[in-house]
């Protein structure tokens, strides 16, 4: 029985077989693999570029499995150049190996390093029919076979996970999902046709778009946060500039717009990640020491988020609300602070000395203003969200 659908020979089945390598769906796997070496120090670039095929060979396997499920099995797609037997061998071969790639991995590293690797496999093989009949598995798979790249590829390199490996890891699984949302959408109406429950099938295609925003605003957060605490070079902050300015425009585009946007933006992300993560730009820079502010420092921080939190209630038109809030909240709060203190849980030395009530003005100030912040930034995402 022949392996390729149309022609027959030994290029028409080269041709087959080299149809399912997608450049496209493969390089992001494959370039967080190569980003974790390089987070990890690249101390060994040949088993960086072999762990690397070895997550190839995954890849591969998921393409030939989605292509003999979707046309063999389900017949959504309308061609498939490999026949059902080739797509037998092809995923035959493309596991054998991988599972030889694996096995080397254990020999030349460790076992840590194969299961690091395994679940790329286990994505790819899983996907369809199993994984992509349910919003989780059919969001998260590429997604965590990425984030599992990246620490396979590090750990290679390392012999063992840092947090920052971990951190970068967790945002790319968060920031992929919601471009995997978006780009659910475009195929809500057939999806919905044959039952197939994404995330744009279950919550409908407006609240997948504002949940796929909130993914990509949380994992860009996360990467500012990171890199201000020095979790992750301080450098990674930069790579959140052209993502945030690409999502501001995708935002208002269609669904297939949007998509080809985001991942071209992730390619840029990623690649401002590595020079960042290479060269290290900011890693000079300190912190700005708020401290010469002298008894006003925690003061001064509070009349700065007051007045942002001000602001936000302001424009979202919740200032009754935030005063319940507050109002509601303020008698618990002062109890425990008050408490707090007179333990000596903890201690404020950067204050003014006045003191109301028992606690420190600051302190009084601090349970106003949290409470505002929440209450504005909610309000605020509501109305963004809603529009």
């Amino acid at each position: 029985m022949a392996i390729a659908r149309h022609g027959t020979g030994a290029r028409a089945t080269l041709g087959a077989v080299a149809s399912q390598i997608h450049p496209v769906f493969m390089t992001p796997p494959l370039a967080a693999s190569g980003f974790g070496a390089v987070l990890g120090g690249l101390r060994d670039p040949s088993l960086a570029g072999f762990h690397m095929g070895v997550a190839f060979f995954a890849l591969y396997t998921a393409h030939v499995k989605d292509g003999l499920v979707d046309f063999h099995h389900r017949g959504e797609d309308d061609d498939h150049p490999l026949t059902r037997r080739g797509c037998h061998l092809a995923l035959a071969g493309s596991t054998a190996l991988f599972f030889v790639g694996a096995a080397a991995l254990g020999v030349l590293v460790d076992p840590v390093a194969v299961l690091l690797t395994l679940p790329g496999w286990l994505v790819a093989v899983l996907h369809a029919p199993q994984l992509d009949t349910n919003p989780f598995g059919a969001t998260l798979g590429y997604p965590v076979g990425i984030g599992f790249a990246l620490l396979g590829g590090y750990y290679v390199q390392a012999r063992g996970l840092s947090t920052a490996a971990v951190a970068f890891a967790v945002v790319f699984v968060v920031v992929l999902a919601g471009i995997k949302v978006i780009d659910d959408t475009t195929d809500y109406d057939y999806d919905r046709s044959v039952e197939k429950r994404t995330v744009a099938v279950v919550l409908g295609p407006a609240a997948a778009r504002r949940l796929a925003t909130g993914l990509m605003t949380a994992g860009m957060v996360a990467v500012v946060a990171l890199s201000v605490t020095g979790v992750v070079p301080r450098g990674s902050a930069l790579a959140v500039v052209p993502f945030a300015a690409v999502a501001v425009v995708a935002r208002r585009a269609d669904a297939e717009l949007a998509t080809m946007l985001l991942v071209r933006a992730s390619y840029l992300f990623l690649a401002l990640l590595v020079v960042a993560v290479w060269l290290r730009p900011l890693a000079g820079v300190a912190l700005p020491d708020i401290t010469v502010l002298g008894p006003y420092t925690y003061l001064a921080t509070e009349v700065l988020w007051g007045t942002i939190a001000v602001a936000l209630v302001v424009h979202a038109g919740a200032v009754r609300a935030a005063l319940r809030t507050t109002a509601v909240l303020y008698p618990f709060a002062y109890v425990w602070d008050w408490y707090t203190l007179e333990v000596g849980v903890f201690a404020i030395p950067m204050r003014t000395g006045i003191e109301l009530l028992g606690i420190p003005l600051e302190e009084h100030l601090f349970m106003l203003v949290v409470p505002a912040m929440v209450v504005g930034v909610h309000e605020t995402l509501v109305d963004a969200f809603d529009d």
